[in-house]
């Protein structure tokens, strides 16, 4: 009866058409294949974009807000890689320029009974250092701004759309980004939605080619819509979206997530999907980006960047060459590199495109120092960046303070299903569809976001400490080491000598510029 079914059917497949017992098996492997891998068959160490040990090192201090491991590393150390260089005399904590004093209320899980297959937990109440930069370390954003945006913090949330993720994550997001203080997050190019403000937490205001939140009935950017934002008090800077390391082209958002509340916010039919230009359709050169830049500093009175990616370090010349010629300036440059994460995107762009994150800080960081400019501007560094050793050595090369989105997404309750496009994210962080965000209870993820800012922040001052330094903003490519495949090692600051500034260029005057000595 099954092989006259198929004959009926006549299914177009050949496996099916020549076996088909066999041939729906293969099939059924082949679905359960990505979960066998991650759960039996993937080393500790071995899975992709992250490792279970990557995973679940961030799991446990967002949890119980420790990363303690037992007998050893399980990192390979005949594979190339950076690390930390640490200090003759390291720092004692009470020697780092943070207040120790400073705590707030937390909560965190407390393991009460480990069992064989259980294990038995509750959810305490207790106090936590916030880990915060005094005052005098904090990095200012737009200091010639009306309002320039203090952080005292080096670690916020990168840039995530309403409808690529959910009202509930959102909501966590910024409720752990302002219980800890000192944090951010960004909007991605969705726009600013009635959900962000509610968090108030620091809210970074992305403006993406597709111009959501940002247009007006015909899809011409609007200054109105502009200022509206700006007026905003929780809303701190703009961050125009150039590109995207796992998407050197505009965004793409499935109909299926775009429900009636993301629809109004963009502009666009429910249900549609919804794909950015490759650029902003008006701006199709340097000068005509920093005029435009220009104007809305001057329009919001609130420091305004742009996000790249690094394709190579020549391609980063006229822009910066055309900065020096008018003196006009973005007030941060967020780099992000091609290892970062998206919602949705095409896999040869997420493979082959751009410069991973550390050579492209080093790149983008070089060319500010060359021109002279590098005092003029912060650097945001983006791209997998979810532990504090990969945060210190970002810090390290050239970067003011580091954005992540999916460590962010990993405290809320990621589990790396891979089902980001579909809108059925199983753990309700990428959905809007209300049965499926049901799964993420904002109340409670909103303390494990919380504690693994924190989490964050203490290790890369423990980890600053350890270098001798007192603190995080004296990191320097002095500190980091980077051994190769036959074992030798070499300082970055070896390998990628500080600049000098061009004949010409403008002297770097900040009291922390960076140099050769660290």
């Amino acid at each position: 009866m099954f092989y006259l079914w198929l004959a009926a059917k006549k299914p177009q497949h050949s496996i099916i058409r020549a076996h088909p017992y066999m041939g729906w098996i293969r099939y059924l492997l082949e679905k359960l294949g990505p979960e066998f891998r991650q759960y039996w068959f993937d080393g500790d160490t071995e899975g992709k974009p992250f490792s279970r040990a990557d995973y679940t090192g961030l799991v446990f201090a967002a949890k119980y807000r420790t990363d303690l491991i037992s007998f050893g590393s399980k990192r390979d150390y005949s594979q190339p890689g950076y690390y930390l260089a640490n200090g003759m005399f390291p720092k004692l904590v009470e020697e780092l320029r943070t207040d120790l004093g400073d705590t707030v209320r937390s909560k965190r899980y407390e393991i009460r009974h480990e069992g064989l297959f259980s294990r038995k937990e509750r959810l305490v109440e207790d106090k936590a250092r916030r880990w915060l930069y005094r005052e005098e370390d904090a990095v200012i954003v737009g200091q010639k701004r009306e309002k320039p945006w203090k952080l005292r913090g080096m670690f916020g949330a990168s840039a995530t759309s309403y409808g690529a993720v959910g009202e509930h994550y959102i909501q966590a997001a910024a409720g752990g980004a302002m219980m800890a203080g000192g944090s951010w997050i960004n909007t991605g190019e969705g726009g600013v939605a009635d959900v962000h403000l509610a968090g108030g937490a620091d809210i970074v205001a992305q403006i993406g080619p597709g111009l959501f939140g940002y247009r007006d009935g015909e899809g011409h950017f609007s200054f109105e819509e502009f200022r509206a934002k700006a007026a905003e008090p929780l809303v701190k800077a703009f961050e125009l979206k150039f590109a995207q390391g796992a998407k050197i082209r505009g965004g793409h958002l499935e109909g299926k997530k775009v429900n009636e509340k993301i629809a109004a916010i963009r502009k666009v039919p429910v249900g549609r999907t919804v794909n950015s230009p490759n650029r902003f359709p008006f701006l199709t050169g340097p000068e005509e980006t920093l005029r435009f830049i220009a104007k809305l500093q001057e329009e919001g009175g609130k420091p305004v960047g742009i996000k790249i990616v690094v394709g190579d370090p020549q391609g980063l010349e006229p822009l910066f060459r055309a900065m020096t010629d008018l003196d006009l300036f973005p007030d941060f440059i967020t780099v992000d590199g091609s290892e970062g994460g998206s919602g949705a995107t095409f896999k040869s762009m997420a493979d082959g495109m751009g410069l991973p994150l550390f050579p492209a800080l080093i790149a983008l960081d070089d060319a500010a120092r060359r021109f002279g400019v590098r005092d003029r501007f912060r650097i945001f560094a983006s791209g997998k960046l979810i532990s504090p050793d990969q945060a210190a050595i970002a810090l390290a090369l050239g970067a003011d303070a580091v954005n992540s989105a999916r460590g962010f997404m990993m405290a809320g309750g990621c589990i790396m299903a891979m089902q980001c496009h579909t809108g059925k994210c199983p753990a309700g962080v990428t959905t809007t569809d209300p049965k499926y965000m049901a799964a993420l209870v904002p109340e409670e993820k909103m303390w494990r976001i919380m504690n693994y800012i924190l989490q964050m922040r203490e290790g890369v001052f423990a980890l600053a400490a350890a270098c001798g330094l007192e603190s995080p903003r004296q990191l320097t490519r002095d500190h980091v080491v980077f051994k190769n495949e036959l074992g030798r090692t070499a300082r970055m600051s070896e390998l990628f000598p500080y600049p000098a500034p061009e004949t010409g260029a403008r002297e770097d005057r900040r009291p922390e510029a960076r140099t050769d000595a660290g």
